[in-house]
């Protein structure tokens, strides 16, 4: 279901016209009263804050049958056109509303753009599945994340379901990577937690789906609770950092083979790769440093300590020419700006608290960045770290995604909707 108020956009954008949804929200054109905000959300909410427990979803209380692929034809027409260029640059532009998805299915923990109009939601063990939308809203498909291991070619392998918990297209758009934080089913303990200390956890798996038919066509190994992902710019390599392994694992694409898992530290979570497919930045966030380690050599080469990474340090973004390097800091309410070339701090921007994921504009003036328990999304011009915006998304945003085509800006509720902004 989309949702929304009634919006008024220009005809070089968007044009959408939606029913009231009856909810007393902020203006997306204004700062808001935050705490006005939180009290007046009204969805249930998993926990989901980094260290909370993630409670699961037994493969009996899943509706979804294995392998079943479920389509749904559009629903709502909304005209979407591309971004003309318009001489502006992101930083002058402000988030508007668009419109909010709302769905049974949805308790999205993150959302990412496919570059090529498509959207994947990944609903861990509260849904069971993969949700794929448009650019207008319309839920093309849904994935569930039952496989047979067996099929796939893993030994011993049985009937069970997933996680999926984050996604990374391949360059070339044909294939997207999900991660399973773990997995249900035979032969499977699925116990490990966000606070889980260094133990004999399980290893889980990541799908590899084919984004022509919404398929799953591989499932590889992995370590313990995967989380983010990142591919090589190349296409050769997809870098996994496995939570409760304490580890990364390095896997070749041609092969969708594991070829190296290198130990790191404590909670390993962020990832960002340089456009030379040379190195990957790897935030260790339990032991709050930075670590950057050859694509090729597998090797750590360089750690950055907490006085440049900043404690809990959850996601980064590399700037377009690999100078810089924007950091959340969960614990701190913060994002911060590295200059690699000197290893230090040069800008800082107080956004919210509890901030998460960010993305960045295609010109990369600008970062949109999620802060979770005030339900918002800061909008911060990277030249000074100044915060332009603050717009209310919802409760717990916890995922954020940028469509350079349209403009559009995807935030993931994970109370259970999706809102999207147009930055005009």
């Amino acid at each position: 279901m989309i949702l929304g108020p009634l919006v008024a956009l220009t005809a070089l954008l968007v044009v959408v016209a939606f029913k009231q949804d009856g909810k007393a929200e902020p203006s997306a054109l204004q700062s808001v009263d935050l705490s006005q905000a939180n009290s007046s959300a009204a969805d249930s909410m998993p926990p989901a804050a980094e260290g909370a427990v993630e409670q699961p979803v037994t493969p009996a209380e899943s509706a979804l049958t294995a392998t079943t692929i479920t389509t749904v034809a559009p629903t709502t027409t909304i005209p979407v056109v591309l971004a003309p260029d318009d001489g502006k640059s992101s930083d002058e532009r402000l988030l508007v509303d668009a419109f909010i998805v709302e769905d049974a299915d949805l308790q999205p923990k993150s959302i990412v753009s496919s570059g090529d109009g498509l959207f994947f939601a990944q609903n861990m063990m509260y849904r069971h599945n993969v949700a794929i939308y448009d650019r207008a809203g319309n839920q093309l498909a849904t994935i569930p994340d039952e496989v047979d291991l067996a099929a796939f070619g893993i030994s011993g392998g049985s009937v069970v379901q997933g996680s999926p918990v984050e996604a990374a297209f391949t360059p070339d758009g044909r294939f997207v990577y999900v991660s399973n934080y773990k997995m249900f089913g035979t032969g499977f303990n699925p116990v490990a937690d966000d606070d889980c200390d260094r133990g004999s956890w399980d290893d889980s798996y990541v799908y590899k789906i084919d984004v022509a038919t919404f398929e799953i066509v591989a499932v590889v190994p992995t370590g313990a609770v995967p989380k983010f992902m990142a591919i090589s710019p190349d296409g050769s390599t997809l870098v996994v950092s496995n939570w409760c392994g304490f580890d990364v694992s390095f896997i070749e694409t041609a092969t969708d083979t594991e070829v190296a898992r290198v130990d790191v530290g404590r909670h390993p979570r962020g990832l960002a790769i340089d456009k030379d497919s040379q190195v990957v930045y790897v935030t260790v966030m339990g032991e709050h440093r930075i670590d950057m380690l050859g694509l090729q050599s597998h090797q750590v080469l360089r750690s950055y300590a907490t006085s440049v990474s900043g404690t809990t340090p959850r996601h980064i973004l590399l700037s377009d020419d690999d100078r810089y390097l924007y950091v959340s800091n969960h614990k701190m309410n913060m994002v911060r700006k590295i200059d690699l070339s000197s290893g230090s701090v040069v800008g800082t921007a107080t956004t919210g608290t509890e901030t998460r994921t960010m993305a960045i504009s295609d010109d990369g003036e600008s970062l949109y960045v999620v802060n979770y328990q005030d339900g918002t999304v800061s909008k911060v011009r990277t030249s000074d770290m100044e915060i332009l915006q603050t717009v209310y998304s919802g409760t717990h945003p916890v995922g954020i995604t940028y469509d350079p085509d349209t403009r559009q800006v995807w935030v993931a509720n994970y109370a259970g909707s999706l809102r999207v902004f147009l930055d005009r």
